[in-house]
């Protein structure tokens, strides 16, 4: 066998920068929650927290800007966006109607070992919501975690990768639901959605399973814009 004809059987190797690194540490903080509207990051302490120059944060940072998720000020400092209350409905009706399709594909092709890793999203969330004093933050992650849980059985990678760029705007902002109003966790809103979800799910159930995202994400949207807690247009 010719050198060439042995290369080309090689694998591929991953070629991950230290960019890369950055841009999904920033990206997992986004869209669990861990950042809110209005939270300021600088470069400097980012890249001492994550050990790395700050090269491959700017880097990262860069792309996330693209993506609307953070907004770089004049003095490079970072700040996670404040949504005007109707760019946050607007974002809203798009997730219903992307992470509905979603979840309908994720109820027809689920395999069992798919839809085990749902129920244990489901019951963590659960469990978590039960407690008599949640813990919002943990709970916002969680959230994150069961719906992620269930785009994953979709079979679509660009719809996944489309939710994924859609959460990096919506993550932060369920910290105004269920971070800073933990009662609504008490009142068990958003874990009969999850029921709903997970049962249309295990019963195959298609159109059921898009219906109770769809219910889920706009239950959320209402009570946030209830509260008035994001500005009628944008803050520069």
């Amino acid at each position: 066998m010719s050198s060439p004809r042995a290369l080309a059987d090689l694998p591929q190797i991953e070629r991950r920068t230290l960019a890369d690194t950055a841009y999904d540490a920033l990206c997992d903080l986004l869209a669990s929650g861990r950042l809110a509207p209005g939270d300021k990051l600088s470069l400097r302490q980012t890249a001492a927290a994550l050990g790395v120059s700050v090269m491959p944060v700017r880097e990262a940072v860069s792309r996330l800007a693209s993506d609307g998720a953070l907004e770089v000020a004049l003095n490079r400092a970072l700040r996670v966006p404040i949504l005007s209350a109707r760019a946050f409905r607007e974002l809203a009706e798009t997730r219903m109607a992307v992470e509905g399709m979603a979840a309908s594909r994720a109820a027809m092709r689920r395999s069992g070992e798919e839809l085990a890793a749902i129920r244990r999203a489901e019951a963590s969330f659960r469990s978590l919501a039960e407690t008599a004093q949640p813990d919002g933050a943990r709970a916002v992650a969680l959230n994150r975690d069961l719906h992620f849980a269930i785009y994953a059985a979709c079979g679509l990678q660009p719809l996944r990768e489309i939710i994924a760029r859609l959460w990096l705007k919506a993550g932060p902002v369920l910290n105004l639901d269920l971070r800073a109003y933990p009662e609504r966790l008490r009142q068990g809103f958003a874990i009969r959605r999850h029921a709903e979800v997970l049962g249309a799910i295990e019963a195959r159930d298609g159109p059921a399973a898009e219906a109770a995202i769809a219910a889920d994400i706009g239950d959320a949207a209402d009570f946030i814009l209830s509260r008035g807690a994001l500005p009628a247009t944008a803050i520069p």
